[in-house]
């Protein structure tokens, strides 16, 4: 049986809750969401609330992020901000939840990405 957004790709590039707990729904109902995490480590809520000697991902993390895909990619190169046009320019739905104009100063604002 298939789901609502079966063939709908989403790229994520969201942290915190609110942002990561919108995707998954998406992912829930049948979305492929690739999520973008930072270097070196990914997403800062990977480590949230663990112990230094836990290699876990966090509860909280696995919570919100369960049913996506992940890549690291470093978005302050050249080759990095490669890699996230070309998932843009492939995706359904552009997700994120950063500060204003962080994505236009990333070269990854609308106008810029859609070329």
């Amino acid at each position: 049986m298939s789901q609502a957004l079966d063939g709908i790709r989403v790229i994520d590039f969201t942290h915190d809750q609110a942002g990561p707990s919108c995707t998954q729904m998406l992912a829930w109902l049948g979305a492929d969401v690739i999520k973008i995490e930072r270097p070196p480590h990914g997403d800062r809520a990977r480590r949230l609330w663990a112990t230094p000697d836990d290699p876990a991902d966090s509860y909280f993390f696995l919570l919100l992020n369960s049913n996506k895909r992940s890549i690291v990619v470093d978005l302050k190169t050249v080759e990095g901000k490669d890699i996230a046009r070309r998932l843009v320019r492939e995706a359904d739905v552009i997700a994120e939840n950063l500060g204003p104009g962080v994505m236009e100063r990333l070269g990854l604002g609308y106008e810029r990405s859609r070329c």
